[in-house]
């Protein structure tokens, strides 16, 4: 894409949010639903007006690498480790529960054994970027609620990355044996980079701080290079960019400086998530809604009928309060952007069809635009349309 393209494509996307969001907010909607809306309208498969859709959905992700770095610069991490251990089963036994759940509605509507496997898998993890952002960042995280968000999308996230790692092998891209050290490499890494982390913030980072806490562009900038490079560090050991960026965040949690850079990095935040929400609606091939429609919506109500009740069960069992429970499932009441890559990922291996990727595709749509409304309308959050429920 060349530089004039990409600045104007930057003109449709923003200016064309504006123009929903002024619309979304008059209408009382949540403004989530209307970037996917403006990126579908625009999108390849729409007007055809923004067509590079693949660089975009790139550059967007640094906004889910700083969405995980802000989470993690509220996280204390005692009480993040507590939770971590409690949710774990948690976690475990729901992720089998949506497995099942994808596969059979695969299998009831005639899909391969192999696709029926990938959709079940694509069910399993619940949307890091939905249940983030609509956490209330200065009163949830505080609370044992979105802790207990945030440790279940967290030990999703190692699942999904165990998962992709299969499919990457399955892809042809690498052998079992390269997989299985892959694997060993994954899981030795996790701790280093932890007490990596924490040992260079105590010795490195605070003191460069501290001398230079007159200047807020140098805090601002070492901020965001010690984001990106964590996450670019976790990234080639195996893990996910998103879980580098949270260890950078929580790792700092604990000194005073952390809110001021929380503060300072919401509005970079925000500008790459709507990149985000616009690259998903772009992406997605409106001239097969018609074959993945029924199999697509029926998915999609299960998944917001099952997740919740899934949750509220599980988590009493580990004696949580019913409200609790309830409020938690519908937070996590969606399948995941790692669900959206899991469906790229097999289709490009032709381990799936088009149609099975795409019915991944507009459940994951259906489920973010659901649960975001279910959520916005009946839970505090930073972008809840009553100012009852409004909490930043």
């Amino acid at each position: 894409m060349a530089d004039q393209s990409l600045v104007f494509s930057f003109f449709l996307i923003f200016t064309g949010a504006a123009i929903v969001a002024s619309l979304a907010l008059y209408t009382r909607q949540p403004l989530l639903v209307a970037y996917i809306v403006l990126g579908a309208v625009l999108g390849p498969y729409g007007m055809m007006m923004v067509t590079d859709t693949q660089l975009l959905s790139e550059i967007s992700h640094i906004g889910i690498i700083f969405l995980l770095f802000l989470l993690g610069l509220d996280m204390q991490p005692s009480h993040l480790l507590h939770m971590l251990k409690k949710a774990t089963l948690v976690a475990i036994f729901s992720s089998l529960i949506f497995f099942a759940l994808g596969y059979s509605v695969g299998y009831a509507f005639g899909y391969t054994q192999t696709e029926n496997m990938i959709i079940g898998i694509a069910v399993m993890f619940s949307s890091t970027i939905i249940g983030i952002k609509l956490l209330p960042t200065t009163v949830l995280h505080h609370r044992h609620t979105g802790e207990l968000v945030v440790g279940l999308l967290l030990l999703q996230d190692v699942i999904a990355i165990m998962v992709l790692l299969f499919l990457y092998s399955g892809s042809g891209e690498s052998s079992t044996s390269d997989t299985m050290a892959q694997f060993s490499k994954t899981i030795a890494a996790l701790p280093l980079i932890i007490i990596g982390a924490f040992v260079f913030v105590k010795y490195v980072l605070l003191k460069l701080i501290q001398k230079f806490d007159r200047f807020h562009e140098y805090i601002f900038l070492l901020a965001i290079g010690w984001c990106l490079g964590l996450a670019e560090i976790a990234n080639l050991a195996g893990l996910s960019a998103e879980i580098g960026a949270f260890v950078a965040g929580v790792s700092i949690a604990t000194s005073p400086i952390a809110q001021y850079i929380a503060t300072s990095l919401k509005p970079l935040r925000d500008f790459f998530l709507i990149l985000f929400f616009f690259s998903i609606g772009a992406s997605f091939n409106l001239g097969l809604v018609g074959q993945i429609a029924v199999p697509a919506i029926i998915l999609a109500l299960l998944v917001l009928a099952v997740k919740p009740a899934a949750f509220r069960y599980l988590l009493s069992s580990i004696s949580e309060s019913p409200k609790l429970g309830w409020e938690v499932g519908f937070r996590l009441g969606q399948i995941s952007e790692f669900s959206l890559l899991i469906a790229y990922i097999a289709a490009g291996a032709s381990m799936i069809g088009e149609e099975a990727s795409h019915v991944i595709q507009a459940t994951a749509i259906l489920t973010f635009l659901l649960s975001s409304y279910v959520v916005i309308f009946n839970f505090p959050s930073p972008i809840a349309v009553s100012d009852k429920l409004r909490r930043d």
